[in-house]
């Protein structure tokens, strides 16, 4: 959860990036874009000033979006976006993969496969 946590900054200029590529199905652009825009508002299910707790819903937003980026987007498409090294991706995607475990995957391919 810590990568996560720290990696933050990272994902969103990611999912930015690859919310305006034009190789990306429109559905899976929308998730991202509407993932960004939940990130970095101030409005949150659980209030960031509540410790610990007040990030949770944004690590777990991160952990969907991140496990799904990376489960249904290509690989080096994701790595044109991602600032750090392949590896760090690698961590990331680690940390989110456990995170987005409880996620049913036919929710994940709906969302970044743009079929509805």
């Amino acid at each position: 959860m810590r990568a996560l946590l720290r990696a933050l900054p990272s994902i969103v200029r990611t999912i930015t990036g690859l919310a305006v590529d034009p190789v990306l199905p429109r559905a899976a652009k929308i998730a991202l874009a509407a993932a960004v825009l939940y990130l970095v508002s101030p409005v949150d299910l659980i209030p960031d000033f509540i410790p610990v707790l007040g990030y949770l819903d944004d690590v777990l937003i991160a952990a969907i979006v991140v496990d799904g980026m990376l489960n249904f987007v290509n690989r080096g498409l994701v790595l044109k976006y991602w600032p750090g090294s392949p590896e760090s991706l690698e961590r990331v995607a680690r940390s989110a993969r456990v995170l987005a475990a409880w996620v049913p995957r036919r929710l994940k391919v709906r969302i970044f496969s743009g079929s509805c």
